[in-house]
């Protein structure tokens, strides 16, 4: 597997959204931010908010695009074009319907499930893209879905999501080396 060098967050931008639950993967690359002591900064260039982090020697860009989820590729494609880094080396992390808070899940490839942000990313970059899938739980209706994303989580809820982001940062170092296997079982047998 090829190691990681670029970690999108996808999110919506902006204050009224800040809290809602579609935005867990700007809740992720923000804590993997405040670990590392890095700053985001707006980057027009690429669409998005951008800082870089280094471990042993290994850079890796974290991206929050600015573009709204539906246009989420095209933030990616542009950070990933100028840097010459191709899709199996970017890992993008979301929130997923499909699992209940306080669960969190390493993908490679698949399908976008529905989700605006893995559609228009596919659409962008292809399918082999890593994907962290952070659990926000389902409404229990599919008419239910939009307002759900774009409500704030109860706080035991936001708490479980915080909780397995932040166990989730710990499989970031194999990760950056490659280690896909390794991080796979680090995560999936807690």
């Amino acid at each position: 597997m090829s190691s990681v060098r670029l970690i999108v967050g996808l999110g919506n931008p902006g204050d009224k959204y800040d809290q809602t639950r579609h935005n867990a993967g700007f809740w992720f690359v923000d804590e993997v931010a405040r670990q590392f002591g890095a700053v985001f900064r707006p980057e027009t260039k690429f669409l998005g908010e951008a800082t870089r982090i280094q471990q042993n020697g290994i850079d890796v860009w974290l991206l929050k695009p600015a573009t709204f989820m539906n246009r989420s590729g095209q933030s990616i494609q542009a950070i990933a074009k100028f840097y010459k880094i191709p899709a199996e080396s970017i890992l993008v992390v979301h929130d997923e319907l499909d699992l209940p808070p306080g669960t969190v899940k390493l993908k490679k490839g698949g399908g976008h499930g529905g989700h605006n942000g893995l559609r228009d990313t596919i659409a962008a970059m292809g399918n082999e893209f890593l994907r962290l899938r952070i659990g926000i739980g389902h409404p229990g209706h599919r008419d239910q879905v939009v307002d759900y994303v774009l409500k704030t989580p109860s706080k035991i809820d936001r708490q479980l999501i915080d909780d397995a982001s932040y166990q989730a940062t710990k499989i970031l170092e194999d990760l950056m080396h490659g280690r896909l296997e390794k991080a796979m079982m680090t995560l999936h047998t807690k």
